[in-house]
């Protein structure tokens, strides 16, 4: 548990930097405009799992936007966990009712803890760099104890329209 603390510790400002660096792509889903920034979303995910470990990473298209897929398959007959998530956003608006604007992270000090306010901060790209996080951790420290397989999204808040089609045809 000590190595564990100890990587977190040695990499705090890192993996602080890039949960920054992925809120603030305004990856909203349900408007048009914004269909580059989600393909950069899904674009900075892919290139997280790969640096963690993940193999077999690709952005997978759909008839909206793409799915980041992969995998850490370390033996075959272990059990495999499948993380899901989304890199997508719901829009900002109204942004008179922002105290910061929503893709420009702010960090505020609040009931003992950082807490980030940003749009994605909390849902889902904080899940889904946590997830990607542990992955790394467990890869690094050589304690990764099955398989992994990811499939992170990038239109859970429009519907999730595509998610069938690429569950089906893969």
């Amino acid at each position: 548990m000590n190595e564990i603390k100890e990587y977190i510790e040695a990499n705090r400002p890192r993996f602080l930097n890039e949960l920054l660096e992925l809120v603030r792509v305004p990856s909203v889903s349900a408007e048009p405009k914004f269909t580059d920034d989600v393909i950069r979303a899904a674009e900075y995910i892919s290139r997280k799992l790969k640096e963690a470990g993940a193999e077999q990473v690709e952005i997978c298209p759909t008839a909206g936007h793409p799915v980041v897929y992969g995998e850490k398959i370390i033996d075959p007959s272990l059990p495999t966990v499948l993380v899901y998530g989304h890199y997508d956003v719901q829009p900002p608006d109204p942004l008179d009712l922002w105290n910061s604007p929503p893709f420009e992270p702010v960090i505020i000090n609040k009931n003992g803890g950082e807490k980030i306010y940003a749009r994605g901060a909390c849902d889902d790209k904080g899940q889904v760099y946590m997830h990607i996080k542990a992955f790394e951790i467990m890869m690094k420290l050589n304690t990764l104890p099955c398989n992994v397989k990811f499939m992170i999204e990038g239109e859970e808040e429009v519907g999730s329209d595509n998610l069938g089609v690429f569950c089906t045809n893969g």
